[in-house]
């Protein structure tokens, strides 16, 4: 893929089922169009000039994640003297307690516990609280010191068996520091009404500072300065990202479910090297993946499924249950543009344990809707012809060539093998009701899922695909350089032509969705924001879609729920 001048700088495990950029690059439409040593980049880190006396402090706020019907797995980090800043691997260890009770006011506690804080895990501490009653709003916070963290309010699931009405998450990927303001999660949080919200990658970028796209304006730099590769860097940066009120707001307001995908490692990772990774320069790629991964099971409230890997499932009742899949860890190389290596049968983006594992879940689910959190995009995408003044920029941000461009080898275009196995098994089987979630490509999409795109519609569509645009990484319009909105205008009807399995496509605006379930439909609620570089930036429902039960397709819905 596309090459660039790089800088040489350089738990818990339980069973798989829980309830048991090159600065040309990126997908920004990825598939549519020892202490001496850590002080510099440390010193730049917000939260490092924040502690200054010897309480201890609570800089990154609190999360929970994960939701149980009977617990919930709650985050903090605390900071017990000035100098025990996030990668130093310094400061000493600290006692950190937590509580859990049903009202805001703490009067009914009805679980407490406590837990260490050490240089070891950067202070970052976890509790998998159990015991708890399902579909149940709770209030938590952690205490170190005599120094009480901020309160926040979690809720866990419903029943295995509970006949549940109804479902509501919030669904948010791709969120660059550098790029904006994390409005998106400010406007989650003030809603009030989520079950808990969906992360589906790139929670974090990797990039040095500028390396990545902004529209020629770093809004806030990022800390560390330099692309991010050992395992203090990707503390920092995540300890940098936690600083965020609009973030920390939304942790504090419900449960978090996330996967990781590229840019939580380096771009375009697979699970021998990355794009964005040079051997030597930057290390092992080995080391690299293994300091990532700890980072992130340190700074992020997930429960790992597997050592060292994010795919798990949860279930909401009778109503829903969801798969997350980890997309990085088990893949093939992205194969050559324009090679035919993506039909080849050995290549995989899932690894054949995950896909065994997905398929089975989803034959073995009683549930009636079976949601599946993926952070590249299953739906096939094809681009036929495109103004000259449209090809250049998608194929920039495609990391196509320029003459012409048929799909993205990064998603599940490059690996149809896997795909192809995986709708046949939903039609084979009879599987209904199957939704994919999906992030990545910065762009927001509502999708049928043929099993096969050629024929369709007169060929079946095997699930539904939502998938949400980005909070902050540039669309399509930021990479043009255009305004908002005049790249969608023209770019929409031609995918739509060209993929009559898109029902909508909006290749210009940052923003989120808002996903509510019913036993009869699922709807996806997409919102837009006013801006990304604005810290007051509003919010404004775009549109909505829905999949009613029994359908497997996707239909326009006239208002939000």
């Amino acid at each position: 893929m596309t090459s660039r001048h790089r800088s040489s700088e350089s738990t818990f495990s339980a069973a798989a089922d829980v309830n048991s950029l090159a600065p040309h690059r990126r997908t920004v439409v990825k598939a549519a169009a020892a202490t001496v040593l850590l002080a510099g980049p440390l010193a730049a880190a917000p939260s490092a000039r924040a502690a200054t006396s010897q309480t201890p402090a609570f800089l990154h706020g609190v999360a929970s994640g994960d939701p149980l019907p009977d617990g919930v797995l709650l985050w903090t980090r605390v900071t017990p003297t000035p100098e025990a800043i996030p990668g130093s691997g310094l400061g000493p260890d600290t006692e950190v307690s937590w509580t859990v009770a049903l009202d805001k006011a703490f009067s009914t506690v009805v679980a407490k516990g406590s837990t260490r804080a050490t240089a070891a895990s950067d202070h970052t501490v976890k509790a998998d609280v159990r015991g708890l009653a399902p579909a149940t709003d709770y209030w938590f916070r952690f205490s170190a010191g005599g120094t009480d963290s901020p309160v926040a309010r979690t809720r866990t699931a419903p029943a295995a068996d509970a006949a549940v009405t109804g479902l509501r998450f919030g669904v948010v990927s791709c969120s660059n520091w550098e790029a904006g303001h994390f409005s998106a999660y400010r406007h989650l949080a003030a809603r009030g009404d989520l079950d808990a919200w969906l992360h589906l990658g790139d929670y974090i970028y990797e990039y040095g500072t500028g390396e990545y796209g902004t529209r020629g304006r770093t809004v806030r730099p990022h800390a560390p300065a330099h692309e991010i590769v050992t395992l203090a860097d990707y503390r920092v940066r995540h300890a940098t990202y936690k600083t965020d009120p609009d973030l920390q707001a939304l942790h504090a307001k419900a449960p978090v479910v996330a996967i990781w995908d590229d840019h939580e490692f380096a771009n375009d990772a697979w699970s021998g090297g990355a794009e964005n990774h040079t051997e030597g320069a930057e290390g092992t790629w080995a080391a690299r993946q293994a300091a990532a991964k700890q980072a992130y099971f340190e700074w992020m409230p997930v429960r790992p499924a597997l050592a060292g890997t994010t795919y798990r499932r949860l279930r909401f009742g009778r109503l829903a249950d969801l798969s997350l899949l980890d997309l990085r860890s088990f893949r093939s190389q992205q194969a050559p543009f324009g090679s035919g290596e993506v039909d080849h049968p050995d290549r995989t983006l899932t690894g054949r344990a995950q896909l065994n594992w997905l398929k089975a879940g989803l034959s073995a689910s009683d549930t009636t809707w079976r949601l599946v959190g993926t952070s590249v995009m299953i739906s096939p995408l094809a681009l036929g012809a495109l103004p000259a003044s449209l090809l250049k920029p998608l194929a920039k941000l495609l990391d196509l060539p320029q003459e012409g461009l048929a799909l993205n080898t990064d998603q599940w275009d490059g690996y149809t093998d896997d795909r192809r196995e995986l709708l046949a098994h939903l039609r084979t089987n009879a599987i209904g009701n199957t939704v994919f979630l999906t992030g990545d490509i910065h762009m927001a999409w509502a999708n049928d899922v043929p099993v096969n795109a050629g024929t369709y519609p007169l060929s079946p569509s095997a699930a539904t695909e939502f998938v949400v645009t980005s909070v902050t990484s540039d669309n399509l319009d930021d990479l043009a350089k255009v305004p908002e909105g005049s790249v969608s205008a023209v770019a929409s009807p031609l995918i739509k032509a060209t993929n009559r399995h898109v029902h909508w496509v909006d290749t210009d605006r940052h923003g989120y969705g808002v996903l509510d379930i019913t036993a009869e439909r699922a709807q996806m609620d997409y919102y837009v924001l006013s801006g990304r570089t604005d810290p007051a930036a509003t919010s404004a429902w775009a549109r909505s879609y829905r999949t009613r039960s029994g359908t497997q397709r996707v239909e326009r819905a006239t208002a939000p729920v």
